[in-house]
């Protein structure tokens, strides 16, 4: 309330203090514009002035107007940082406010404008929950709050939005079930609700018009209403959909043994038996029932106490025996591993695979199917292979202590049944989903090359992840400055939602591909951290950013970026294309290929950044590749391929030419896909001219133009046949320099 009456006073203020000026916007959106300003931190954006009296007559970037109203505010990609004002909502007219893919941090506002048609928040680092004041929105069409750090539950307040047709609040940590009045929103077409934490059933979806529903990698339980299923493009994989629940055999109630009835309470007769001969059966068949339950228990133990003897003798002594032949294979393992050349890359096969996989439902002990009956005497790494693990050339002491953890059961046979008087009424459930094993001793090591760092390590060298030391960020997650006590790194955390897609394992065996990649132009990777469920990946630091801040952001480097500049920058990424399609076996593709992944270092060299992290690309992450003006035509039709690269490719040359971005909003519809744009014109001399980079003030070779040209026009084939292998671009490159 009280901040409200704040909001309310400056407002007032505003508007008194501007009456007298000769400002053309509306007073109310000079505040509101002036309060965003301010909790976004003054960012440098041209026009942009603090205090500014007037953001439609000056025409401030990316603020769109209608006469004196401010009726748009597109500033995605933006390298915003700060908050977002309560201020926001003081917009008279505003229709679409689009500040997606930035750094703003905080939660959302409760006081949004009531006029807003298109809510676009996506790809920031906002938390909290959402404001259940969204229900005063009723013009609203296009909600999108993914990739952000949300969480709590989705408010109950769809009630009022009938116009919402597009909402995509994917990417969080959102939980809870679906509110009742989501199945008020008569003209949703588009849900996306993918890689959250929520539960429950999808009835109340079930009567709406969508033609686009995903709800991946949540908790969705129950039966999935038949309306869904006719839904044209409906993905739900990672749900526990359709647990099969079977209850337990129905056993007649008998008394515990040694249990003590009360001489006031008489067990429920039959009226068709006289009392006094009721009571004294009764009494005969509990003594005679609690005579045999302390015999059937005693044999039992007995035999417990049996098996389990043999079991811990036959168990020491294979761990003894198997212990002195290891300690004779170590010192053999030693020897040769002095006597390797130095320097050759060795495969670290010290991680080992989980004894199941928890999304397939095995169970430890199931093994392939045949670990039940399988001989006594099979050998420890037998047992080991039987399980599905890597065997290793050597063990520890701590390795084997571990194997045999895993063979006991195995080898001892299961205990006697509980006593039937001790099972519960309760449902059993049929192949649990069980939590992954994992083992620290096995992921806190290095992994070929790539250095094992713990989270507080990470967070000493990076302020505790401040927001002083954040870099950027993307699909995957967000990157930060790090100050180690040997250089300076950069650190990857990826989102909680990308971790998901990959086991410890999986993860593992990633970094250690990606470790093994050896190129001048692939920035390196440092080392990795996965701990308390988190991951990070460490890479060496680049000071002069990213290929995009240069030619969009940064205008001191933007001046530097010379034709034969951005010649060579063309080339040098295009060699680190051609090592992961041509050199490495099997080929990596990247699938991520923008100029917000070309870092440059302090001599403007290509260090290209995300190379072997396809395995945690999603459908969505794709999506926004294509959506951001990157993606292939092919990839919506799911395919990708290193031809796919190559179109990327084509697009960031096109950039290099033309300095502008791949998709950029704020110019007229027609300029808005720079690919779309570009086509007609690279094969006319006159207009290819005229879609030079205007900083370079016509200081280039036409020449070299019409090549560089060509390459772009061969690279952009909507047929991924026609563009060439990387190795061609880059001789045709060379013939440039």
């Amino acid at each position: 309330m009280m901040r409200g009456t704040y909001v309310t006073i400056l407002l007032v203020f505003a508007i008194f203090a501007v009456q007298d000026c000769k400002g053309f916007t509306d007073p109310r959106d000079v505040f509101a514009i002036n309060s965003l300003y301010t909790s976004l931190g003054y960012p440098l954006l041209p026009g942009w002035v603090p205090y500014g009296l007037d953001p439609c007559g000056d025409k401030w970037h990316g603020v769109l107007c209608v006469n004196s109203n401010v009726t748009a505010i597109v500033l995605n990609d933006s390298n915003l940082g700060g908050e977002l004002s309560e201020g926001i909502g003081s917009f008279a007219s505003i229709i679409q406010i689009d500040l997606s893919n930035n750094h703003i941090g905080g939660s959302i506002p409760s006081n949004l404008p009531v006029t807003v048609k298109t809510l676009s928040l996506s790809g920031n680092q906002l938390t909290g929950s959402i404001p259940d004041t969204l229900s005063s929105l009723g013009q609203l069409s296009d909600l999108s709050l993914n990739n952000n750090h949300l969480s709590g539950v989705i408010p109950d307040a769809f009630q009022q939005l009938k116009t919402l047709i597009n909402m995509d609040l994917s990417g969080n940590s959102l939980s809870g079930q679906l509110p009742p009045s989501m199945g008020n929103l008569s003209s949703l077409t588009t849900l996306h609700l993918q890689n959250n934490q929520l539960s429950g059933i999808l009835d109340v979806l079930q009567d709406l018009a969508l033609t686009d529903l995903n709800i991946e990698n949540n908790l969705f339980s129950g039966p999935i209403p038949a309306k869904l299923l006719s839904i044209p493009t409906f993905r739900r994989a990672g749900n526990p959909f359709n647990t099969t629940i079977i209850p337990s055999p129905v056993i007649s109630p008998s008394p515990a043994p040694f249990a003590v009835l009360s001489p006031d309470v008489a067990p429920s007769l039959p009226s068709t038996v006289p009392s006094g001969q009721g009571l004294q059966h009764s009494g005969r068949q509990k003594s005679s029932n609690s005579t045999k339950h302390v015999k059937f228990i005693a044999i039992a133990g007995l035999l417990t106490l049996v098996i389990l003897g043999l079991g811990v003798c036959l168990l020491m002594s294979r761990y003894l025996k198997r212990r002195r032949q290891t300690q004779k294979e170590a010192k053999r393992h030693h020897a040769y591993a002095y006597s390797s050349p130095k320097g050759t890359p060795k495969h670290d096969q010290s991680v080992q695979k989980p004894y199941y996989d928890a999304e397939k439902g095995l169970r430890p002990g199931t093994g392939n199917g045949k670990a039940q009956g399988r001989n006594i005497s099979l050998n420890t790494s037998e047992a080991v292979q039987h399980k599905g693990m890597k065997s290793t050339t050597s063990y520890t002491d701590d390795d084997l202590d571990s194997e045999m953890e895993s063979t006991v059961s195995d080898i001892l046979p299961p205990p006697p049944p509980p006593f039937l008087s001790a099972l519960s009424a309760e449902r059993m459930v049929v192949n649990p989903i069980l939590p992954p094993i994992t083992s620290d001793r096995h992921a806190k090591k290095n992994v070929n090359s790539a250095e094992f760092f713990t989270i507080a390590s990470l967070q000493q060298y990076t302020n505790s992840f401040s927001q002083d030391n954040l870099i950027g960020g993307g699909m995957l997650g967000t990157v930060y400055r790090a100050e180690s006590p040997k250089k300076l790194l950069a650190v990857k955390k990826l989102d909680t939602a990308v971790t998901r897609r990959q086991s410890d394992q999986e993860f593992v065996e990633m970094v250690s591909n990606i470790s093994r990649l050896k190129h001048e132009n692939i920035v390196k990777l440092v080392g990795y951290c996965s701990e308390h469920g988190q991951r990070l990946l460490v890479y060496e630091y680049c000071r002069n950013g990213t290929l995009h801040e240069a030619l969009h952001l940064d205008d001191e480097i933007h001046r530097k970026l010379s034709w034969s500049t951005r010649v060579r920058i063309a080339l040098q990424a295009a060699r680190a294309l051609e090592y992961l399609h041509e050199v490495c076996h099997p080929p990596i593709v990247h699938q991520n290929f923008k100029s917000a992944n070309v870092l440059l270092d302090d001599e403007l060299a290509v260090r290209m950044s995300d190379c072997g992290l396809a395995p945690l690309m999603s459908s969505d992450s794709t999506t926004q590749l294509q959506g951001c003006g990157y993606g292939a035509p092919e990839l919506e039709l799911g395919s990708y391929s290193c031809q796919s690269d190559v179109y990327s490719f084509g697009v960031v040359m096109l950039e290099l030419l033309t300095g502008r971005k791949s998709y950029d909003r704020s110019r007229p519809r027609g300029e808005q896909l720079l690919v779309r744009w570009a086509i007609p014109r690279l094969h006319d001399i006159d207009s290819l001219s005229r879609m030079v980079d205007p900083s370079l003030n016509g200081s280039y070779p036409s020449k070299s133009l019409s090549r560089f040209a060509d390459i772009i026009s061969l690279c952009i084939q909507s047929e991924p046949e026609f563009r060439p292998p990387m190795s061609e671009i880059v001789q045709n490159l060379l013939h440039m320099i």
